[in-house]
């Protein structure tokens, strides 16, 4: 393999856990809210949480430019207070992989802590336990097999990434070019060995986490 594939193969492996990371630490929290609480603003969350599944990548990459740019409405007060910008660093990367991939970690995870018999959770009450510790102690054990498979299908989902990714860290050799966009250079630039590398690559590696996905989510039924 080229010194360019196994930077892209570095780089992606990098950016899907540094997000699936921050996706469990944003996910779970608001998966356990939209399925146990009851709060003003919760069709909105939902509503921009699911977002992502169904605009076009570029679209949300877009958002992305907006919220995070050198001008952008966190951006530009960044720049101005430190002089650096996220965009087209492998944060960004990092943040179109987290975005993209939130949805698929926070359904499953959502439905997991949905089907837990709250009856569970009531006696765990009355034995004095806080909402916070009968989540952390029962509700979120119980439905881990559920939040285990969200966190593989976000892992994958971020591997995958691409048109957020192109968007707001653009395609820089050796700094933001993940897999998918060394397959769309090599692709372009006739580097057919290289292409052919990445895509085996990465289709064994979906394979595999689907699979082990499936077997998590028929557990968690």
């Amino acid at each position: 393999m080229s010194a360019e594939v196994v930077s892209a193969l570095l780089l992606s492996i990098r950016v899907a856990v540094v997000a699936t990371i921050l996706n469990a630490i944003v996910g779970i929290p608001v998966a356990y809210a939209l399925a146990r609480r009851q709060f003003w603003g919760r069709a909105f969350v939902d509503l921009l949480v699911t977002l992502p599944l169904v605009l076009p990548p570029t679209v949300t990459g877009y958002y992305l430019i907006v919220l995070f740019g050198r001008r952008g409405w966190i951006g530009a007060p960044l720049y101005a207070l430190t002089g650096w910008t996220v965009a087209f660093t492998w944060y960004a990367a990092v943040i179109a992989a987290t975005v993209m991939a939130l949805p698929l970690l926070v359904r499953p995870a959502r439905a997991a802590i949905e089907s837990v018999d709250r009856s569970l959770e009531q006696a765990a009450r009355t034995l004095g336990r806080s909402e916070w510790r009968t989540a952390l102690e029962v509700t979120l054990p119980l439905a881990r097999n559920g939040i285990l498979a969200g966190l593989v299908l976000a892992f994958t989902r971020a591997v995958g990434e691409f048109g957020a990714t192109l968007m707001l860290a653009g395609n820089i050799p050796g700094r933001t070019t993940t897999v998918p966009l060394a397959i769309y250079t090599a692709t372009q630039t006739g580097e057919t060995a290289d292409a052919l590398v990445l895509v085996v690559g990465l289709t064994a590696v979906s394979c595999v986490v689907l699979l082990v996905a499936g077997r998590l989510g028929a557990r968690a039924a």
